[in-house]
């Protein structure tokens, strides 16, 4: 993805693309796949071996077209094995040409013992490998994963639901044990069954493996806000929130800037 080369194959980041949607569009709402591939997945497709940390993270985004009309989008990105022989070869592959440039790059000038010793970690003809160097993939004996992500896009932000439709559904596919019904049914049953709950209103429905609820504000009261303001205290801070809520209320510009 136009990474600096200078990093490992399994540090850098590939194009991504959407593989599937369901339905395939609708009216009030078109389907925008470079925006929704960019925001489900920000950095990229990303690979990783059995030594790497590979929990499903989940994240929200918000697109918002030119009339000012939003649609919210939840993502839960996870890992999954990569079963094609091919591109195992080639991520081997793009591993030594990383070496290759990287000896070249990293070649002492002279080829005195001290040299030779620095520049290899062995004196006694038994260096260690250079896969093993760059803690990287060795076909013979890693097992590589690949990013992939499901994701909903609602007209409303019902977080905490949608967050829980998407964890039944991963969990579904990754659990031992088939699930009660077809995994297609309960796609089903969230985009054309479940409706809206209406203002004012709490709705619950039946998810994979157990109940889920949404709530819906009343036009007397303050919108739908269905996010953890917890999770904002543990990321700034007690001040910085305070300082933050201030120049809210002082109508000063704010920027958030986060990786």
């Amino acid at each position: 993805a136009g990474e600096n080369f200078e990093q490992t194959p399994l540090r850098r980041t590939f194009k991504s693309k959407v593989l599937a949607r369901y339905p395939e569009n609708v009216e009030w709402n078109p389907f925008d796949q470079d925006a929704v591939g960019m925001l489900c997945m920000p950095k990229g497709l990303a690979f990783k071996t059995q030594a790497d940390s590979r929990e499903p993270q989940f994240h929200s985004f918000i697109i918002t077209r030119e009339d000012g009309s939003r649609t919210f989008g939840f993502s839960l990105t996870f890992f999954e094995e990569v079963t094609s022989k091919q591109i195992c070869s080639a991520m081997q592959t793009l591993y030594h040409m990383h070496n290759a440039e990287y000896d070249i790059l990293h070649t002492p000038p002279t080829n005195d013992k001290d040299s030779c010793c620095s520049s290899t970690g062995d004196c006694n003809g038994t260096s260690v490998s250079k896969l093993q160097r760059f803690n990287s993939y060795d076909i013979s004996r890693d097992t590589l994963y690949v990013s992939k992500c499901i994701c909903l896009i609602t007209p409303m932000s019902f977080m905490k639901a949608c967050k829980k439709v998407l964890e039944q559904l991963h969990q579904a596919v990754t659990s031992p044990q088939p699930p009660p019904l077809p995994l297609e049914s309960y796609i089903y049953n969230i985009l054309y069954e479940v409706p809206l709950p209406p203002a004012g209103r709490s709705l619950k429905f039946s998810g994979v493996y157990g109940p889920i609820i949404c709530q819906r504000p009343s036009t007397s009261e303050l919108p739908l806000f269905d996010f953890p303001v917890k999770e904002v205290f543990e990321l700034l801070g007690v001040e910085n929130v305070v300082q933050l809520f201030t120049c809210a209320l002082l109508e000063f510009q704010i920027l958030l800037y986060s990786q």
